[in-house]
């Protein structure tokens, strides 16, 4: 990335999520999450009724061991070595231990997983509950232990790098365009860009 030191390495975060059976699909109507905790950077396990009428729950948030592993199974030796010679990444595993064993007990356990559920829904059972895919979240995590929960634009002397570029970064992404244009003025020596 040039000159730029953003201060932050990504790190892949698996979230894994189950679909709810058609029978209790009408115990969610839209979207239900937990009382987040200000404290956890993820947000817990939640319902989300989508436009299909099926209803996923999840994720958890998992340390991935490759960049790409969307399989608990999957596993990269230099991703894996790069992640745990991060001293971000202890700092943020001392700070969230605890919160981080129950979501590794979540992502092995489907009783586990299920309890999460069932404090936001009782009637959920862990039979009402299929096993379907995952997504890896590329995670800006701070040499301090401090994940990035907002953009990270950083500039060097020839340009303009998006180093973070959390939810909803795709739906959002004409406003984060314009606000990426607005750093050119501020980076005289870069060729005017015409934006039509």
């Amino acid at each position: 990335m040039g000159k730029v030191n953003p201060k932050a390495k990504i790190v892949p975060f698996r979230g894994e999520y189950y679909e709810l059976v058609p029978e209790k699909r009408y115990l969610v109507k839209g979207l239900i999450y937990p009382v987040p905790n200000p404290e956890f950077p993820f947000l817990g396990v939640h319902l989300t009724r989508m436009i299909n009428g099926s209803v996923h729950a999840g994720p958890n948030a998992v340390l991935s061991f490759k960049r790409e592993g969307y399989k608990k199974t999957d596993f990269d030796a230099r991703d894996f070595a790069e992640v745990i010679t991060y001293s971000g990444f202890w700092k943020l595993a001392v700070k969230h231990a605890n919160n981080g064993i129950q979501e590794i007990i979540r992502s092995f356990s489907k009783t586990a997983f299920t309890r999460s559920l069932q404090q936001l829904i009782p009637e959920i059972q862990e039979r009402d509950l299929i096993p379907t895919h995952a997504g890896v979240r590329a995670q800006a995590l701070m040499n301090d232990g401090k994940l990035v929960d907002d953009f990270l634009i950083c500039c060097d002397d020839n340009s303009i790098h998006v180093c973070n570029a959390p939810s909803p970064a795709a739906t959002s992404s004409i406003e984060i365009g314009k606000a990426i244009v607005k750093q050119i003025p501020h980076q005289e020596h870069l060729l005017p860009i015409t934006i039509r």
